[in-house]
């Protein structure tokens, strides 16, 4: 049976965030910290727990977190790094008098949408349930399921070091649209890339992609930075990917000697939907 604290008087709520890197971030709803085998909860200052939601069945389960950047040791840019993004997360309750980690659980599950308004901070909750409830399994489609430079499904075949860049910014003209012109690169060589600052205020945020890159060393991002880029800052960018079989051919490590086809996991020789639409119908 499901243990319970057993005088609700005295009940309070627990949480505790494993992020992606990092140590634990522990949280409370009782207003004073409370301290349970050599942890302190800290307790609600500038946050609160929404969305708490537990079942005696396989419903899903799970916590949303809100609360004011910088409360609580939850800066804004700890948020804008991502570190929350996959995070896991344990509820539970136990009586402030005599606090017990774990006494009652109540959900387990992580993070996954975080968003930024203003100063203040959303983070959703996804149940253990949700977050399985995913495609096992190859899908099939013309454009290649493998990560740029990554070794899942065999490998990609290509250097990350190699395609990677370091610069910096000679221009600002918004917080998505800057230029470094010291590049030299072909226009749209970092098309579909990453970029991700590693001095200034951005740094150590995580990459955004790149919407567009000029050939006089203009680059446009998706979204915007978290804070204003300034000239100076220095960046590393990545190379993008479009998941074509020409690109494979010809992009990456494409010479009249080599080419990165092997690894190519797409399928482009599939029928398309309008093919399919002919099938029986006398078309060609």
């Amino acid at each position: 049976m499901k243990p319970v604290v057993s005088d609700y008087r005295y009940r309070v709520l627990c949480v505790r965030i494993v992020p992606i890197v990092g140590s634990p971030i522990y949280l409370t709803d009782h207003p004073r910290d409370i301290i349970m085998s050599g942890h302190t909860y800290l307790s609600t200052a500038g946050y609160q727990f929404t969305g708490v939601s537990a079942t005696d069945g396989f419903s899903p389960s799970a916590i949303d977190l809100e609360g004011i950047a910088g409360a609580s040791g939850i800066s804004r840019a700890t948020v804008a790094s991502g570190i929350f993004d996959g995070a896991r997360v344990y509820g539970f309750a136990t009586s402030w008098r005599a606090p017990v980690e774990d006494e009652e659980p109540i959900t387990a599950g992580v993070f996954g949408k975080t968003t930024l308004r203003d100063e203040r901070y959303v983070i959703d909750g996804v149940s253990l349930i949700d977050a399985l409830n995913q495609t096992v399994g190859d899908v099939y489609g013309a454009q290649c399921p493998k990560t740029f430079c990554g070794t899942e499904y065999a490998g990609c075949g290509v250097s990350l070091a190699a395609n990677t860049v370091t610069g910096t910014l000679t221009a600002v003209t918004s917080a998505s649209l800057f230029r470094d012109a010291t590049r030299t690169e072909p226009a749209d060589t970092f098309g579909a890339g990453t970029l991700r600052f590693t001095s200034g205020q951005n740094a150590g945020l995580k990459p955004i992609e790149i919407k567009a890159h000029a050939a006089d060393g203009t680059i446009e991002t998706f979204e915007s930075f978290y804070y204003p880029p300034q000239i100076g800052d220095s960046y590393s960018m990545v190379r993008g990917c479009r998941k074509r079989l020409a690109d494979c051919q010809a992009r990456w490590n494409g010479t009249s000697t080599f080419s990165n086809v092997a690894n190519f996991g797409g399928f482009p020789w599939i029928p398309t939907h309008s093919t399919y639409a002919q099938i029986g119908q006398g078309g060609a």
